[in-house]
């Protein structure tokens, strides 16, 4: 089932243990995860959520830190065609942040355009610099298999002059 995940890329390092107390999927919505991250932010950028870091280039602030309201951009891979877009909730840890995101789900799943709040992601990057990540998947309480490449937080901040 994971390895259907819409957004698996390929194999990664060795599971982690699981986190205890992470919430499932909420509501029965229909929501991707471009104009969820786009309400939730407020941020006013169009495309597919792969297209969201070049666009954000001298509009918005972008980084390699997580911090709250930020949006985590990942990029597209043959079984991610859009990429995908989260909203950094908090920072647990140098390594991990808990984001809510919409549609994070297995090819037509249950999950589908549906909700997941307060969901762990971990960096798994070499250089410690959030460009690969591990993300939660809900239907099995645990880390995906997959690592995905992430360019980086965009800031709802506009970018300076």
């Amino acid at each position: 089932m994971a390895s259907m995940l819409a957004g698996c890329g390929g194999s990664g390092p060795a599971r982690t243990p699981p986190v205890a107390g992470v919430a499932g999927y909420q509501g029965a919505g229909s929501i991707s995860c471009v104009p969820f991250a786009r309400a939730r932010t407020g941020i006013e950028l169009r495309g597919d959520a792969w297209q969201w870091w070049d666009a954000a280039h001298g509009r918005y602030q972008r980084g390699r830190r997580p911090a709250a309201g930020h949006v985590l951009v990942m990029g597209r891979t043959r079984r991610l065609p859009q990429g995908h877009l989260s909203v950094v909730r908090r920072q647990v840890a140098a390594r991990e942040i808990r984001v809510d995101h919409a549609n994070w789900a297995e090819a037509g799943g249950q999950g589908r355009g549906r909700i997941a709040e307060d969901q762990p992601v971990i960096d798994v990057s070499a250089g410690n610099d959030w460009t690969a990540v591990r993300v939660w998947y809900p239907p099995i309480q645990d880390y995906g298999h997959t690592v995905f490449a992430a360019h980086g937080f965009i800031s709802p901040r506009l970018a300076a002059g």
